[in-house]
């Protein structure tokens, strides 16, 4: 994982949290909010930031929603949003 806590800002992580719970009421994207509440508390955390991580590329379909109402949501996580890279790594 590259580190990407200095891209964590507090607005941006709060403006997150308010676009989603606002206008969206998918279950799925609960666990990716709750991520999101605890690096308000702890920017920097690089293990928070993994787990967001982990937490956006489970997501599925529902990536397209955070990014509909987040459109900036990408600079929260690595580089690799789609995990393209990752797939490489594994040979596929």
């Amino acid at each position: 994982m590259s580190n990407i806590t200095g891209n964590m800002s507090v607005e941006k992580i709060d403006d997150a949290i308010q676009m989603l719970t606002t206008f969206t009421n998918e279950a799925s994207l609960k666990p990716l909010i709750s991520i999101l509440k605890e690096l308000k508390q702890n920017p920097h955390s690089e293990s928070l930031s993994a787990k967001l991580t982990e937490t956006w590329r489970n997501l599925g379909i529902y990536q397209g929603t955070v990014l509909t109402y987040v459109p900036y949501f990408y600079t929260l996580i690595p580089d690799d949003i789609f995990g393209d890279k990752l797939k490489e790594d594994m040979g596929q």
